[in-house]
This record gives structure tokens, C-alpha cells and sequence, in this order.
């Protein structure tokens, strides 16, 4: 089954790669690894702002945390010039959440990226990670989410 059957299962459709908004580029190819920019929490309604532990469920976090897997496989589709048959696999993620001092459930927060990106490339998706608080994050979104995948 091919990364675009899965994601239609899920009923997911990879939006445009989102542009930077400062000075940076969205992602750098070095060898086989795409090393992608940090993506932030944001749907086709806008951003998800929000911060756990405060006035965000965990539930929401999780959601949000998906919104930057998908914003990952936009980009990294972006990176293979539109072909996901490309991707082998993703190697590690690094997730931030907007969080109080008190809260300290990231990780359940960023599973919801892991759980996602898992379900879209299967083993492919099983990855090394990183979830850790920020006090605050950009525009006030809850996550943010950088990561490094494989491709051919």
C-alpha cells in the first residue's frame, strides 16, 4: 500500500507545503536525509494556538501535534518533488509544546505526531524523538514540530 492509500484511508489530504515566515528555508536535503523546519500547529482554519496545562486539553494538544505531522509530510512530499514513493522512512522528530511550568505530559502531547505519522507510513513511521516544554511558542501556537526523514 503506497504513503497517498494510506493517507486517503485516514482521510487525510497533504496540504500545500506551508512557506517560512522569517528567514530560513522549510527544508534541506544533505544525502538521503531531509532535514525539515520546525512546522507549526495549524489547520485550514488557521493556527491552533493554545497552551497545556492552561487552556488547552491534552486531547487538543494531540490534535494539534498531528496538524504538524501533516505539515512534516507536506514538506517532505514538497522535498521529493511530489513523490512520496521517495520516502523510506522518518528518522527522528523534535516537538515543542506551549506549556505552564506544571504541565508535564509533552510526550503524550507529541504522540499525537508519532501516532500519525505510524498509522500514514507504518514501520516507516516508528521514529527516534524528543518532546519538550517551551514557555512560549510562535504566533502563541501550542506545537511546534521539526523533523528528519529518509528518502531515496
Amino acid at each position: 500500500m503506497t504513503i497517498e492509500n494510506r493517507l486517503a484511508e485516514l482521510g487525510v489530504t497533504l496540504p500545500d507545503a506551508p512557506a517560512p515566515a522569517a528567514n530560513y528555508v522549510p527544508f534541506v536535503v544533505v544525502g538521503n536525509l531531509i532535514h525539515i523546519s520546525g512546522q507549526i500547529s495549524q489547520d485550514a482554519n488557521g493556527l491552533i494556538k493554545g497552551r497545556l496545562g492552561d487552556n488547552m486539553t491534552l486531547e487538543a494538544g494531540a490534535a494539534a501535534a498531528q496538524r504538524c505531522a501533516i505539515s512534516l509530510l507536506a514538506q517532505a512530499k514538497k522535498a521529493c518533488g511530489g513523490d512520496l514513493s521517495r520516502l523510506v522512512r522518518a528518522v527522528k522528530l523534535t516537538g515543542f509544546v506551549n506549556s505552564t511550568p506544571e504541565f508535564t505530559d509533552q510526550p503524550k502531547v507529541i504522540n499525537g505526531a508519532s501516532d500519525f505519522l505510524v498509522a500514514a507510513l507504518g514501520d516507516a513511521g516508528r521514529h527516534a524523538r524528543s518532546a519538550v516544554s517551551a514557555a512560549s511558542l510562535p504566533l502563541g501556537v501550542a506545537v511546534e514540530i521539526e523533523g528528519i526523514f529518509e528518502i531515496r
